[in-house]
């Protein structure tokens, strides 16, 4: 099989050119960066480029984006020619090449506002049934190429998935009150509760979504760590987190003890993986309890493949508060 990576020189793409190297397929990496996984240099904003990149594929993984930390530095108009327009200039020629199958890799970034309830309200479950209100032009543009994936399934017949993947970046947490409160590594292993997924685990979501695209026609999933907590624990996560962990996962105290870690006071939603797990067949491999493991065998927060692949960085230059400017 013959598969088409976008945004080959990221983070996630790399992982999965990798991955489908691997696996023994041919994989062909498109990026506006050369790298050692990028085959073509060029934008998807440019339609002949995605045109004769498309030649001879069965299969796209598009991951190629502008993301949230382009929000302060790119115009909006940026967001909607690389997001939308890249997008459609991809489906199109999709169409046209008979391709089998195409996963857009999308964002928990789409829910938006509806992930910050109101004060005195539980914390929000967030399924794929929660209705996006995308709070920044990022989480619009993405909702958008969504909605244009599954007008090509209806109208072309293109099978299509949308992953909405939560946080696997590396980098430093964009809040400068949280990098000053926590360490790093105590911030990411948190998040593995509610809103992180290790990147190995996003990797096999796409896999599967490739294989099970046809037969599902068009979907969308959360792609996070699966979640300890149930519904029942959302109005005690929103005032008193650790005590819910505690109820949850109580064999982490001493790691985090050992560590002078802390549990974050209060929690504000939680990312349900069920519909992936049971209608792809996807099985992650890390949430919180294997971090936990992972600490004490010493083998820290960050996975082997986070390891091998790095940061990459969303800029060129170094900004002076934060890993990048926020909006």
């Amino acid at each position: 099989m013959k598969i088409l990576v976008t945004g080959s020189a990221g983070h996630l793409g790399e992982a999965l050119m990798r991955a489908v190297r691997e696996r023994g397929d041919e994989a062909i990496g498109l990026d506006i960066l050369d790298s050692a996984f990028t085959n073509h240099v060029g934008s998807i904003v440019d339609r002949g480029f995605v045109r004769r990149c498309m030649s001879g594929v069965d299969a796209v993984l598009h991951g190629a984006t502008l993301h949230k930390p382009h929000v302060a530095t790119h115009r909006r108009q940026d967001f909607v020619d690389t997001n939308i327009a890249g997008t459609l200039n991809l489906l199109e020629e999709a169409v046209a090449a008979g391709v089998g199958a195409f996963v857009f890799t999308s964002t928990t970034s789409v829910f938006g506002d509806a992930m910050s309830p109101p004060a005195g309200a539980p914390a929000a479950w967030i399924t794929e049934d929660v209705a996006p209100i995308p709070k920044n032009i990022y989480g619009a543009s993405k909702s958008a190429a969504e909605d244009l994936c599954q007008l090509f399934h209806r109208n072309q017949d293109l099978a299509c998935i949308v992953l909405r993947t939560s946080r696997f970046f590396p980098e430093a947490d964009d809040n400068r009150q949280v990098r000053d409160a926590y360490a790093d590594d105590n911030v990411k292993a948190n998040e593995y509760l509610y809103r992180r997924v290790a990147i190995e685990d996003v990797v096999s979501a796409h896999l599967l979504s490739l294989e099970r695209a046809p037969a599902i026609g068009f979907g969308k999933y959360v792609i996070s760590a699966t979640t300890p907590f149930l519904p029942e624990d959302l109005a005690q996560l929103r005032v008193d987190a650790p005590a819910a962990l505690r109820r949850r996962v109580p064999g982490h105290e001493a790691e985090y003890a050992r560590r002078n870690w802390r549990m974050f006071g209060a929690i504000g939603r939680v990312y349900d993986n069920a519909r992936a797990r049971r209608e792809l067949g996807w099985e992650p491999v890390y949430d919180f309890s294997r971090i936990v493991a992972r600490l004490g065998a010493g083998e820290g927060v960050m996975t082997p493949l986070a390891r091998v692949i790095g940061a990459k960085g969303y800029h060129d230059q170094v900004f002076a508060d934060g890993p990048f400017p926020v909006e």
